[in-house]
């Protein structure tokens, strides 16, 4: 029997020093395909300091493709750090802006803000447990604390940090050996065709949940919290609207009401939100139903946001 025993023993900690084995080798492969998650993207920043940090979903994640970052940094003479990720509401990116003031400083905080971001738990606290995130995060024991804290907190399944500790979804990631980018990515230099269909169906998977006004002040609670964290650690914010192309936009669902609802956060702080939403109404400027190509961010970038990151334009100022 204690031969059984011994055997077992042995057979089991064959198997944990197997899988620590390839966890190591899987967390090392996040640094050699890493590009677009943001906890990677703080774990490997060459600076210390930055003028300014992006924080958004996808539409902000547009401002870092196909190297774009370096003409937003010459046009503006400004150094930036793109910290979006796709799907991400404001918990999630509360969460990004808190790692990355533990190790850098940024002057200013860059906020995109999206309606559907404010909706649905699936932004939100699911996005912590979701693989695509989780296995191009670079394990941290730091970060894992943290993590640690939004479950207890913040209302983050325990899955996903056992999950994030265990690499679970790391190991076992298919595409383990592929560039970590986002595959719109992939669509920059497309020029997009209208489609109803199209739009309707990006409406239905951005609302999942509805239009809950209870969900929506809850998550406009962890904005308010991030404006005040960013403002605690000497940051000063701007909130801004991507333009959208207008068929898109005259589909968002009570927009007008969230628009109310979050100016009635950004006022009291003396935040003022730059609405960019109706200035590049045309199709042609956007690779899909609401994602601005590489000919759109060129104009946008030369006559709305290179003013606006240099100061040639007041954060405070009236957007058009």
């Amino acid at each position: 029997m204690r031969r059984v025993l011994r055997s077992a023993i042995v057979f089991a900690l064959l198997g944990v020093l197997m899988y620590a084995a390839v966890y190591v080798a899987a967390d090392r492969l996040v640094y050699r395909t890493g590009q677009s998650n943001p906890l990677y993207k703080i774990a490997t920043a060459a600076a210390h300091e930055y003028d300014w940090v992006i924080l958004g979903a996808s539409h902000a994640m547009t401002l870092d493709f196909a190297a774009f970052a370096g003409e937003i940094e010459r046009a503006s003479g400004q150094r930036v750090m793109n910290l979006a990720a796709q799907g991400t509401g404001p918990l999630y990116q509360r969460f990004v802006l808190e790692e990355f003031a533990r190790s850098h400083r940024a002057r200013r905080v860059l906020y995109v803000v999206d309606s559907f971001a404010f909706y649905s738990p699936r932004w939100n606290e699911e996005r912590f447990g979701d693989a695509k995130l989780l296995r191009r995060t670079p394990f941290s024991p730091r970060v894992a604390m943290h993590l640690y804290e939004y479950v207890r907190h913040e209302g983050v399944e325990a899955t996903a940090l056992l999950d994030y500790v265990s690499g679970f979804s790391k190991v076992n990631d298919r595409d383990r050996f592929a560039r970590d980018a986002w595959e719109g990515e992939a669509q920059f230099e497309r020029v997009y065709r209208s489609s109803s269909s199209a739009v309707a169906k990006r409406i239905q998977y951005l609302y999942p949940d509805g239009l809950t006004p209870a969900l929506r002040e809850r998550y406009l609670g962890e904005l308010a919290d991030l404006l005040d964290f960013a403002r605690a650690q000497g940051m000063q914010v701007v909130v801004v609207k991507m333009p959208l192309p207008d068929a898109f936009r005259r589909k968002l669902p009570d927009e007008d009401v969230f628009d109310e609802a979050l100016a009635a956060v950004l006022a009291p702080r003396g935040i003022e939100l730059r609405d960019f939403s109706q200035a590049m109404g045309e199709p042609g400027f956007y690779f899909d139903s609401d994602h601005l190509n590489r000919g759109g961010l060129a104009l946008f970038l030369e006559r709305d946001l290179a003013p606006l990151l240099s100061g040639t334009v007041s954060p405070q100022a009236s957007a058009r």
